[in-house]
C-alpha cells in the first residue's frame, strides 16, 4: 500500500447524503421501531463503518 493510498483510507469520509441517512435511522431507531428494511440497512451501515475504522487503524499503523 503506497504512502497515497494509506493516506485516502485515513481522509475517507461518508458522503454528506449517507451520513445524514443513517443519523436518521439511528435517531429513528432510538426514538421508535424502524422497519425490517431499514433495521437490515442500519445493520449494514454499521458494518461498512467498522470495516472502514479497521482499514483506517492499519493505514495509520503502517504509516507511522
Amino acid at each position: 500500500m503506497s504512502g497515497q493510498s494509506r493516506q485516502a483510507i485515513i481522509d475517507f469520509r461518508p458522503s454528506t447524503e449517507t451520513q445524514t441517512r443513517i443519523s436518521e435511522l439511528l435517531h429513528r431507531n432510538k426514538e421508535e421501531s424502524l422497519t425490517s428494511d431499514e433495521e437490515a440497512e442500519l445493520d449494514e451501515f454499521l458494518k461498512v463503518e467498522h470495516f472502514v475504522r479497521m482499514l483506517k487503524i492499519k493505514a495509520r499503523e503502517k504509516q507511522g
